[in-house]
């Protein structure tokens, strides 16, 4: 049994074992629709149990399919039903029985300490399918979605992110330690990341760079990054943050400075960060960036399970 919680927790090489079984299980799906079985159903009798305390369409959805696919079930809770939020029971106690009736947890938070005890007492795995510090499902799936369309590892790309300092980016940034490819941030100077992360990243972040000019940042890049200037929960003057960011919009003009063949990606859902012209782009790989959620979040759960083949 493992835990998938940080991309900063798990060893390199089970990042890359998840990406090749994702590979291989997406090929071999070619001609099977969306609720049809993988072939020996890896995963058969297992059931997921997911909780949402966030908004949440794409990782719902893919992580429906993904145990579906592999032969298992899936069970969604609202944690206003629940009296871990009501009537004060402990994570302690709501650990163990999530424990005694799934198989596996995958808990989207707007608490990070709440994850970790549940990482602590339960004895089942637990995935982290977002919380306010990181997305690790999001970004591996994205490091697949790259090397699936340039054709080569990521660590021989110029990836860019141009947008707020938030969970996503946390992630990419953990990513780019774990696969040592090139990341330029561009941001303003009063949104960079936080102490703790610039820490890191000085640490062991060795091909990081950050850039208050978003034409630096985007320069030479093969990929775009970006992710909404006002996320969710987001407790801030938003109007203040909405014109810091105005310059930094992804559109035509600032795509040219990345390379001809770069392509955009965003987690979605979108805002003001991109416009139309960009986000309705050939270059814009948004869609086949989230359907890819279903085959990599299939190789976690088999990892997470200890069944990668």
């Amino acid at each position: 049994m493992k835990h998938f919680i940080n991309l900063e927790d798990i060893p390199a090489k089970d990042l890359r074992k998840i990406l090749i079984d994702a590979k291989k299980r997406k090929k071999a799906r070619k001609k099977l629709n969306n609720l049809e079985i993988d072939k020996g159903a890896p995963l058969r009798g297992k059931l997921l149990i997911q909780m949402f305390e966030k908004s949440s369409l794409r990782t719902r959805l893919s992580f429906y399919l993904a145990i579906k696919q592999l032969g298992g079930s899936t069970l969604t809770l609202r944690p206003d039903e629940l009296h871990l939020s009501k009537g004060g029971e402990s994570i302690e106690d709501t650990a163990k029985i999530l424990s005694n009736f799934g198989n596996a947890f995958m808990l989207r938070t707007d608490n990070d300490f709440k994850l970790e005890e549940f990482g602590k007492y339960l004895s089942i795995p637990i995935i982290n399918g977002l919380s306010p510090s990181s997305h690790p499902t999001q970004i591996l799936s994205d490091v697949f979605t790259v090397e699936e369309i340039k054709k080569k590892a990521i660590s021989k790309l110029s990836i860019s992110w141009i947008g707020d300092s938030n969970n996503v980016l946390n992630s990419l940034i953990a990513a780019s330690t774990k696969f040592s490819f090139k990341l330029k941030i561009g941001c303003p100077t009063n949104y960079r990341p936080n102490s703790k992360i610039i820490n890191y990243i000085k640490k062991k972040g060795n091909k990081i760079s950050i850039f208050y000019d978003p034409k630096k940042a985007a320069e030479g890049a093969d990929v775009i990054f970006s992710d909404k200037v006002i996320s969710m929960n987001d407790k801030v003057n938003k109007r203040k943050k909405l014109s810091s960011f105005k310059k930094f919009t992804i559109d035509k003009k600032l795509m040219s400075f990345a390379k001809k063949d770069c392509i955009f990606l965003h987690c979605l859902p979108r805002g003001s960060e991109v416009n139309d012209e960009v986000f309705l782009s050939k270059q814009s790989k948004v869609w086949h960036q989230a359907l890819n959620r279903v085959h990599v979040q299939k190789s976690i759960l088999l990892y997470c399970f200890g069944k990668l083949r």
